[in-house]
């Protein structure tokens, strides 16, 4: 069976604050050379879905500039291939303000669709899935949809779909922005519909005034009993970037061979925009420890336990630990950053001493000098 795919980028873009006021959180840097798109993205090409459409609102020329022409996800293609779809595209005079309005907009993307199913995502879910697995469990669920889900890291935190497990992976209850209980799982913001189903639903309920889908279609058609709904619990490596101080541990989480494995797998390559760079430079007085570097770097200080993205420039006596450091960042000498995050081209003078908490950690947006 063959399946279509949307994908939204700019869902999640509050939560991310500071991160996300120039870009969508799709074109967010994470792994030191990777956006957020990319995983999702990667997963679906290598489920051989190559009809994709992703969802825009605002701030999406970073996104675009990253995309590119998607030769690198093989979707440069003439039939099919990836297909941005930017706000107003239905005539709406203002911009989505949840998924079912969202999906709305891609309305015309749906109906020109042959594939008999959709996969719907949010980007702000680290993981290396295959979508073909998801399909073969919808179907023989027989369900209306299915949802994607995993174990919750943490019990306090609200989560934007919580599910309790029925018999045959059925859903017996669902709530929304609720913390998880220890017999629970929570949505990964994926989903599998029939896509005539898909579009009956959204036009229905966008012009009924809905436009939260797990609010007002998925728990409310569920809570009335007019919609089945299958759990596929997925039990590999996700890393959920919710907010600021998770994409900050996220980050940090991948200098862990066992969670690193776990997203790069071999045999489902995750691809990002190719840049050709020279080797990263490390200086006679360069220490670095348990970190993830890209090219291009020159690195003359000391680093520990943190993500440099390309073309980081460190000088001596510098010290950083625990930190991100995005591309084109230049840190002058004998300075001491720990917990931080520098957004791109930030410039930091020399002996500049900056820390913060890995709760709470330290931000410089991006092209700021301090």
């Amino acid at each position: 069976m063959k399946m279509a795919a949307i994908i939204f980028s700019n869902i999640h873009d509050n939560s991310l604050g500071e991160l996300t006021t120039k870009r969508t959180v799709a074109s967010l840097p994470f792994g030191g050379r990777y956006r957020q798109i990319d995983f999702v993205l990667s997963s679906m090409v290598n489920s051989n879905i190559v009809n994709i459409g992703v969802v825009t609102k605002y701030n999406y020329e970073s996104l675009m500039d990253h995309l590119g022409s998607c030769q690198e996800w093989d979707l440069n293609r003439k039939n099919g291939g990836l297909y941005i779809i930017p706000p107003f595209s239905t005539g709406r005079s203002q911009v989505y303000r949840g998924k079912l309005e969202a999906l709305h907009t891609a309305i015309s993307f749906l109906k020109a669709q042959t594939a008999e199913y959709v996969v719907l995502s949010d980007t702000t879910t680290i993981c290396n899935i295959d979508y073909r697995k998801v399909l073969e469990a919808h179907i023989k669920s027989k369900k209306d949809i299915t949802v994607i889900a995993t174990k919750p890291a943490n019990y306090t935190e609200s989560n934007v779909i919580v599910l309790e497990k029925g018999r045959d992976n059925s859903v017996k209850k669902i709530t929304v922005n609720y913390p998880a209980g220890d017999k629970s799982l929570i949505g990964m913001g994926m989903f599998i519909m029939d896509r005539e189903i898909l579009i009956k639903e959204v036009e229905e309920a966008v012009a009924e005034g809905y436009y939260h889908f797990e609010k007002d279609f998925l728990q409310k058609r569920f809570n009335e009993g007019e919609l089945s709904v299958n759990l596929y619990k997925f039990d590999g490596i996700v890393l959920r970037n919710k907010n600021i101080p998770t994409y900050f541990r996220n980050n940090l989480a991948l200098l862990n061979e066992k969670v690193r494995n776990g997203i790069f797998e071999q045999g489902a390559p995750i691809y990002t925009k190719v840049r050709d760079e020279i080797p990263t430079y490390y200086g006679e007085d360069a220490v670095v420890s348990e970190c993830i570097i890209a090219d291009g770097c020159v690195i003359e200080g000391k680093v520990e336990n943190s993500v440099l993205f390309r073309d980081v420039k460190i000088k001596n006596g510098a010290l950083i630990k625990n930190s991100v450091i995005m591309q084109g960042a230049k840190i002058g000498k004998n300075v001491y950053l720990e917990n931080v995050i520098l957004d791109k081209n930030v410039t930091v003078t020399d002996e500049t001493r900056l820390i913060g908490a890995v709760t709470s950690p330290q931000i410089v947006k991006k092209g700021e000098t301090i």
